[in-house]
Order: structure tokens, then sequence, then C-alpha cells
């Protein structure tokens, strides 16, 4: 089977983009030549790679294994090169990080200090729900993945670098507002607004429910932070939120936070990587990089 780097390349910027014109673009060369390079890429694997449904490509069963294959081996070359860099006194290279939404409220600020320290590496950032960083993270797609609750059916390793309180929101006159002392009981009649199922937050607080032998009435469940709480200055209902999705005053959005026993609940973030997976000195330096942060604003 003979197929250059340059074209193993070529495919991976297809399955990335789910466009011959778009990876074309990525490669800088013509629609015409990356189509011509993709057919002999087939040709050479002797199998069909992708179908072109709908002016978008989905890639076949052998298409998605070249596709890992590619991705490894791009990996293993962008590492290779990262060191040669720090063999020459350079610090140059790319991060790739996966985080779930709700890591975008300090994310930003880690990354600029960060990319002020190394302004010569460049950063792709993928902000998604849980299940979108689950999936790039089964496909090896990024070096680093930021989550609140990594999965228990992936070998990974995991290093803690921060906390993330999760706390009980209401709007601004809720009757319980000014109370000190509030027991999970007296929110029966209460209505929640929850995020997803299957997001961090959503399982700590379900798990913290279902420990206290507590049924919230669940009017909506929403995958926005910012819905949440406008949701819950509307007074459509309680929530359960991150403290960093509040930011330094919450009654700026509407919401006062509830001295409900319990909470806030305790929760950390972790930076996680798949077990055996070699991190390139730049992904090394980010995760050295966001472990002394945190230390900082212990």
């Amino acid at each position: 089977m003979n197929v250059s780097f340059r074209q193993m390349r070529l495919f991976l910027a297809l399955a990335e983009t789910g466009s011959v014109t778009a990876a074309a673009r990525w490669m800088h060369v013509t629609q015409p030549t990356a189509s011509m390079q993709l057919r002999e890429i087939s040709e050479a694997v002797g199998l069909p790679l992708y179908e072109l449904i709908s002016r978008r490509v989905h890639l076949t069963d052998a298409g998605r294994e070249l596709a890992r294959t590619a991705r490894a081996m791009v990996s293993e070359w962008d590492s290779f090169s990262q060191k040669v860099d720090a063999l020459q006194g350079l610090t140059r290279g790319q991060l790739r990080l996966a985080v779930v939404s709700t890591a975008q409220y300090f994310i930003p600020r880690l990354l600029g200090s960060f990319c002020a320290a190394h302004p010569n590496i460049d950063v792709a950032l993928q902000v998604l729900n849980r299940d979108g960083v689950l999936g790039r993270m089964r496909e090896n797609q990024d070096d680093l993945y930021i989550m609140s609750r990594p999965p228990s059916d992936i070998e990974l390793e995991d290093r803690v670098f921060m906390s993330n309180p999760l706390k009980v929101i209401a709007p601004l006159k809720h009757k319980l507002a000014t109370r000190r002392d509030i027991a999970l009981h007296e929110l029966r009649e209460e209505r929640f607004i929850l995020r997803e199922q299957g997001s961090g937050t959503r399982m700590a607080t379900d798990s913290h429910f279902e420990s206290a032998r507590f049924t919230p009435t669940v009017r909506l469940e929403l995958g926005s932070n910012e819905a949440i709480r406008e949701a819950v200055a509307a007074g459509l209902g309680l929530s359960v939120l991150s403290a960093h999705a509040l930011g330094q005053q919450p009654k700026q959005h509407g919401v006062t936070v509830l001295r409900v026993g319990g909470f806030p609940l305790p929760s950390q973030w972790h930076i996680v990587w798949p077990k055996g997976k070699r991190l390139s000195p730049v992904a090394q330096v980010f995760g050295q990089h966001l472990e002394k942060a945190s230390r900082r604003q212990a």
C-alpha cells in the first residue's frame, strides 16, 4: 500500500471538515487536485473510504479506521517536531484542546496567560457539551480534555487542577433569598431548571439528590448555562449551576445563591487524556501551566 504522508494529511483534513473543498483549502491545493489524491488513496487501500450524501462526506468503516491511523501519525510527527524545536531552544507548535461548555468561563483566561508566555504556540480550542468532548476523546482528536466528570468506561490519565463548586440559585426576590439555613426538603414544592441529561453538572446534581432522597420537580432541561440563568431570573424555577457560570456577582444576572444544606456541592475540574497517549511537549507544558495557575488561586 503506497500512500504518502501528505496524502494522509489530506484524508485527515477530509475527515475533520467533512468536505472535499474544505480539505483542499486546508491543504492549500485545488479541489481537482484534492479529489484526484483522494481517489488515489482509495485505490491504494482497495476499499471505499467515504460516501458523498447531500453534499456532505460520510466516512465508511475503512475510512474511519484510516482517519484514526492518520490522526495518530500526524500527532506523532507533530510531537517529534515539537521535540526538535525544544532541543533547538524554541517553543513552537499547536495545542489542541477540547473542553466542556462550563469551562468557557475560565479557560480563556488561562489560555491567555499561557499564550503570553509562549507566543509562538497556536491553540485550537473546541467548546462542546460533555457528549461532544467524549466523542472527540474516543477518536483521539485532541491533546487534552477538560471536564468535571471524566468517564468511567475509558482508561484515562487524570489530573485535578481546580475546584468546581455547584450552587443552588433562585430569582432575586425569591421567598428564601434571605434565609441563612435552608433544608433541602424545603425545596420539594419548587420547580427546577436543570442542565441536560449527561452533562457533568447534571450528573453531580442527580447523584446528590438521589443520595439525599430528594426528587426535584424538573420544569425545564436546558443545554446552556446562560439560558438557565435567564430562566431562573425570570422566575421559572430554581437551578444548580457551577460557581464559574455565576461569576463574582450573581445578582448582576438577576439571580441569588440560596444557602441550602449540602451545598455548594464539591466538584472538581479535571484535565484528562487517554491512557498510553504520549503527550506532546506543548501539551505537557500547558498541563503544568494549569496546575500552577490552580495553586496560585488556592
